[in-house]
């Protein structure tokens, strides 16, 4: 009984991993079955705008924007408006570490202080923090107060000044003890990029990732990004979805949070990990350090892989990203072995993105 069972499984899943009628039919399923869904949502939110790509392996079936980019001025959001992406912006920390891996430039084994000696901090339990346990958020570091949206830092030295004023805070756990979110862990890792490549993050990641990618409109610098392609943040007070005076950009906090990018755009970079770090003749990642992206990076925390977060959904195995700052909510899912991906990005503080995204898969599912 048990073999019968996992033939049907198995003959399940690959029937789901193969177009079995083609981009038309996924589509046609997405218009039939998820967007009344999506619509109800943005209603209910309220969410002024929504942006959504779904892809199947390498190529892109689904590309749409619903909504306004700003409640004052009622342009529509289309599949190529820019949104800030807050925490998926992580996924592209954790790839560009591994690519200097690759290229012998880190070790993830290594300790922060062996990489930037001025990395202190009020707890001697801080010199045993690795790399590794910074991507997984196993390193025991605390979370960010504040991060100065209104007051934001724009010069090439802001990332370095941010970790080294860290030097009176104090762990929550030693290192490699317990998994603890910590977006301070990832503005770490982007200033080790930096000192690592010898480039500001930013540049990094641009050059490294995001233009070989043809990712061409996307960035992490607010003030480069294209003004008519930009979407506004938006807050719900009493019911209603208003502008937000702060636009989340500090370049303190870059490598947490700020990613802007779109639907089409951030469609390439899912099919990109669902390649296994290839896409058009252009490869990011070795394939196996792709794959070992999507897997624990420690056994005790099977959820956490290299940025990614490990699940399940509906008896699919699932590797994403979720995102929230002023403004904004989005959602990165991909389903390895359905070669499926899709995106979701809001400007609204009460979407619930990740929802979203399961209601395009379920559209997908029968």
């Amino acid at each position: 009984m048990r073999r019968r069972s996992a033939e049907f499984v198995l003959v399940w899943l690959l029937a789901l991993a193969a177009p079995w009628a083609g981009a038309a039919d996924e589509t046609a399923r997405l218009e039939a079955r998820f967007e009344p869904a999506l619509l109800e949502a943005m209603k209910e939110g309220p969410i002024p705008g929504v942006a959504v790509a779904v892809v199947r392996g390498t190529e892109v079936v689904y590309a749409k924007g619903f909504g306004v980019k700003n409640v004052e001025r009622g342009e529509p959001v289309t599949a190529d408006t820019l949104f800030h992406c807050a925490s998926v912006t992580k996924t592209f920390v954790a790839t560009a570490i591994v690519q200097l891996e690759e290229a012998g430039k880190l070790e993830l084994g290594g300790t922060v202080q062996q990489y930037l000696p001025y990395f202190t901090l009020k707890d001697e339990r801080h010199k045993a923090i690795t790399i590794a346990t910074l991507l997984n958020h196993s390193s025991g570091m605390p979370d960010v107060l504040n991060y100065h949206w209104d007051r934001p830092e724009f010069g090439d030295d802001a990332l370095e000044n941010y970790v080294r004023g860290l030097s009176k805070r104090k762990l929550l756990s030693a290192p490699g003890e317990k998994h603890r979110y910590s977006n301070i862990g990832y503005e770490i890792l982007g200033d080790l990029i930096a000192k690592a490549s010898g480039e500001t993050f930013e540049a990094y990641v641009t050059q490294h990732i995001l233009r070989p990618l043809g990712m061409k409109t996307s960035t992490l610098m607010m003030p480069e990004a294209d003004p008519a392609l930009l979407t506004t943040p938006h807050r719900v007070r009493g019911g209603a979805a208003q502008v937000s005076k702060t636009f989340p950009y500090n370049r303190e906090h870059a490598p947490s949070s700020t990613l802007l990018s779109s639907a089409h755009e951030l469609a390439r970079w899912a099919m990109l990990h669902l390649n296994q770090g290839e896409l058009d003749g252009v490869r990011i990642l070795k394939a196996e350090t792709a794959r070992r992206m999507m897997q624990p990076l420690e056994p005790k925390f099977e959820n956490a892989g290299i940025s990614w977060f490990l699940g399940e959904y509906k008896g699919l195995r699932t590797v994403g990203h979720s995102g929230g700052d002023v403004g904004f909510r989005c959602h990165l899912m991909l389903v390895p072995e359905a070669a499926l991906g899709i995106v979701v990005l809001t400007n609204g503080d009460g979407a619930p993105a990740p929802r979203l995204a399961q209601d395009a898969l379920d559209a997908l599912l029968d």
